[in-house]
Parts: C-alpha cells; sequence; structure tokens
C-alpha cells in the first residue's frame, strides 16, 4: 500500500491542512459525482472535516507526501454523527475518495479501519448508509461481509433513498 490511514487530530494544528484537505475530497467527490444534486446544505457539511474530526473520528487516507486521497468519519451509536446505529454498534459516513486516487484500493482500506475500530471499540456491528446509485461502494461492503439491512433504510429528506448494509461483528 502506497499510502497511510491515521486518523485526523483536530488539536494538532499541523492537522489542519490535512483536515481542511479531506473536507475539499469528500465535497467534490459527492458533488462532481452527482450524489448530492440541488443538496447544497449537505455540501457545506461534506466540507466541515473539522466537526466530524472533533464530533466523531475522522480517518484520512494519505500519501507519503502527505496529499489526502480519501477520508470517512467514524461514529458510535448513540453520538451526534450516528445516523443508524445505535448503542453498542458503529457506523461510518461520508466515505469520499479524490478521483485521481480511485483504483488504488483507498476507499476498501478505509472501510477496513473502520471495521477494525469498530471491533477495538468492541460494538457488535458496524453499519453504512448509502444511495441506490452508488453500486461500486455496494460492490466493495459485500466483498468485506456486509449485508443489506433493509428495515434500517431511510429518507434523510423526501427526495433521498438511503439503503443501509450492516457488518455483524
Amino acid at each position: 500500500m502506497s499510502f497511510a490511514i491515521r486518523r485526523a487530530d483536530p488539536a494538532d494544528p499541523a492537522d489542519g491542512p490535512a483536515i481542511e484537505a479531506a473536507g475539499v475530497v469528500s465535497r467534490t467527490a459527492y458533488v462532481d459525482g452527482g450524489h448530492i444534486p440541488g443538496r447544497a446544505e449537505y455540501a457545506g457539511r461534506l466540507a466541515d472535516a473539522a466537526s466530524r474530526a472533533r464530533e466523531a473520528e475522522l480517518w484520512l487516507a494519505v500519501d507519503p507526501d502527505g496529499t489526502v486521497l480519501g477520508s470517512v468519519t467514524f461514529a458510535v451509536g448513540g453520538s451526534s454523527y450516528a445516523e443508524v446505529s445505535v448503542e453498542g454498534e458503529g457506523e461510518f459516513r461520508m466515505l469520499a475518495v479524490g478521483e485521481q486516487a480511485r483504483g488504488r484500493g483507498v476507499g476498501e482500506a478505509l472501510v477496513r479501519r473502520c471495521v477494525e475500530r469498530a471491533r477495538e471499540l468492541g460494538l457488535s456491528a458496524l453499519a453504512i448508509s448509502t444511495q441506490p446509485t452508488m453500486s461500486a461502494a455496494h460492490r466493495l461492503y459485500e466483498r468485506l461481509g456486509f449485508t443489506r439491512a433493509p428495515e434500517l433504510d431511510w429518507k434523510p429528506v423526501p427526495e433521498v433513498d438511503l439503503m443501509t448494509y450492516r457488518l455483524t461483528l
């Protein structure tokens, strides 16, 4: 692997540029990928990686030169970034990989880190909500052992349908 996975530290001023870059990567991946048309408020939330680093765990995929290739937000059930998980479970959100880094295993490495983190914390399950159009992500989740959990599907806003995948740990 020609990149590292590490947790962003919002208390470390040296991590500020990487956290900001993670926000740019997230926003760009979702907006340019056509995943949030007409949802400017959510684009702002994607860009606000600093809040994710403070209120949850922001994990970064970083090239040896410090370039942020991708990021993911990991949250435990009951926390402010948890949407479908309950106490004792975890979930990850806002998985994003920059266009120039696609095909290098960045997304898979970030998801694997979330699985490892959930196990480290002794959580019983890990969930991810995803859009029906994100078929490449669905294949990744299924390859890693996640299964569909249609009972957890939901709509954050009327025009957006989210499917949920879950991994029992």
